[in-house]
């Protein structure tokens, strides 16, 4: 209930809304003051079949432009009842009848969608990696390869051009068996068709070790004054000539601050939330060693916590 003015009242009243017909009355004296008033709230309405899926959404997706009608073609479900089982076979095969052309792609944006879910990705990092597969496909020269590693690549692609890099290794863990020297491959391949089609190299942005640093803090549960030394840490370290990747890099800093704090981490914990192989963290611990006073903050260690740090 709310208040409104009453011309018969003439003063405020409280005044009550009856949805089925539209109309606002007066609690008071009974006068309709507004009569077919239109509901904006939402309908509740289903038109799902009455198989446990109780969804109250009345339309259907948003409109893909990357489709030939737009997403928004008619697919005639399979009704409940006899009669509807006759109705179904009967419409279901005029349906199959007529070849959809972006039979393919749906599938593809779908696949692409539930690896994105997967590993937490924004909706902006889902559309370009299907804008990308749009573009490969249309030069139908993709005909042949593995599919799974060509939608892994173009994930992979995508979260490097919008600035959000995930790990070789991560995409590989949602790719569907994909393995990792398969979706270099087809990495490959799409920078390169790409490139034929624009006639210019193909973007991919730069991968700082600082891009992973918040990601594999929060796999290990650091806390944040953990986490602030770490990335200004990483930050720092861009200044040396470090010739090592900057996932070995950023597994190599949290190394060194988890060494450093009262919360150690072991390196096989380190290892298993970064995808480094502990070797090869200790390969980089080795380069960043001698340069340690100056990456770390001094507001986190001491010197003298410093010297404490083992020797590569």
């Amino acid at each position: 209930m709310s208040d409104a003015y009453c011309s018969d009242c003439k003063r405020q009243t409280e005044v009550v809304f009856d949805h089925s017909a539209g109309d606002t009355v007066c609690s008071e004296c009974g006068l309709v003051l507004e009569s077919h008033s239109i509901d904006e709230t939402s309908e509740w309405r289903t038109f799902a079949n009455e198989s446990g899926d109780n969804d109250p959404v009345r339309v259907g997706g948003p409109t893909n432009p990357l489709l030939t009608d737009g997403g928004l073609s008619t697919v005639i479900a399979k009704p409940n009842g006899a009669t509807g089982e006759f109705l179904s076979s009967s419409l279901g095969r005029w349906q199959n009848r007529g070849s959809n052309p972006d039979r393919g792609l749906i599938l593809a944006f779908k696949t692409i969608a539930t690896m994105s879910d997967r590993l937490g990705l924004v909706a902006t990092i889902k559309d370009r990696a299907n804008e990308i597969y749009k573009r490969v496909e249309d030069q139908k020269s993709s005909r042949g390869r593995n599919q799974d590693a060509l939608l892994a690549a173009c994930l992979y692609i995508a979260c490097r051009q919008e600035d959000k890099p995930r790990t070789v290794k991560e995409i590989c863990s949602v790719a569907n068996g994909a393995t990792k020297k398969e979706i270099g491959r087809a990495k490959e391949y799409i920078v390169k068709q790409l490139g034929l089609e624009n006639g210019q190299s193909v973007e991919m942005g730069t991968i700082h070790a600082g891009d992973f640093m918040r990601r594999f803090c929060s796999n290990l549960g650091m806390t944040n004054q953990a986490v602030k030394a770490a990335q200004e840490a990483v930050t720092k370290s861009e200044e040396f000539d470090i010739r090592r990747s900057p996932i070995s890099i950023a597994a190599a800093v949290i190394y060194i601050i988890t060494q450093l704090s009262d919360d150690k981490k072991p390196l096989k914990d380190i290892s298993v939330a970064t995808g480094v192989a502990e070797g090869t963290i200790r390969n980089s611990y080795k380069d960043l060693y001698p340069h340690v006073s100056k990456i770390i903050p001094s507001w986190y260690a001491k010197e003298e916590d410093l010297k404490n740090l083992c020797s590569p």
